[in-house]
């Protein structure tokens, strides 16, 4: 008989010791979380946004013209992440309509090593667009955006530098989308401007 009163003895204490350690753990992870949003409570209250963030007067956005597969879906990306706004299929759906007139990459050369063997490259993208909304109101007139980077380029190492170039095209692509809609946001801020 005496010895169920031990383990029971033993039982409370290995109870109370987990206890302790899960009012040491919940301690913990509320005192984390509380400096956590403190660290983050200031810039919410200055209205700080992530960056790729834009604020659009636009609910439903169309993209229309000509841009290649992966600069559509960037668009459509930045649009669906960075905005309050959708991406519409049908024109007539939408608020705004973003046409892209052009849409051109290339690759230049950029220098020579002493073989006279390519060293680097400069990649480039330039967009050509124009937004309007459904009344046919130019929002922003007929306007273009280049972004260039510089690559380094070896012989030896073919595909990695195919690769990174596939990579820094992605990018590239990626803040050109970011660049077009805050364009787009800062001449839709000023005509909203001039109309008052």
């Amino acid at each position: 008989m005496s010895k169920p009163l031990i383990e029971a003895k033993h039982m409370s204490v290995d109870r109370k010791s987990s206890l302790d350690t899960q009012g040491v753990n919940t301690l913990r992870r509320t005192t984390l979380g509380l400096f956590g949003f403190l660290s983050i409570a200031p810039l919410m209250a200055c209205s700080y946004r992530l960056r790729g963030m834009v604020d659009l007067p636009f609910k439903v956005i169309a993209i229309t013209g000509n841009p290649s597969p992966p600069l559509r879906s960037d668009l459509q990306r930045a649009i669906l992440t960075g905005t309050d706004a959708k991406v519409a299929i049908n024109p007539k759906d939408a608020d705004l309509i973003l046409e892209i007139t052009n849409d051109i990459t290339g690759r230049e050369i950029l220098a020579y090593n002493a073989n006279g063997q390519v060293s680097a490259y400069r990649l480039n993208i330039r967009v050509g667009f124009r937004a309007f909304d459904t009344a046919g109101a130019e929002i922003v007139p007929e306007a273009e955006i280049y972004i260039t980077r510089d690559m380094d380029f070896s012989v030896s190492t073919v595909l990695a530098t195919d690769v990174q170039q596939q990579q820094f095209l992605t990018s590239m692509r990626s803040d050109l989308a970011v660049q077009i809609l805050r364009r787009v946001s800062a001449s839709a801020r000023a005509s909203q401007v001039k109309s008052f």
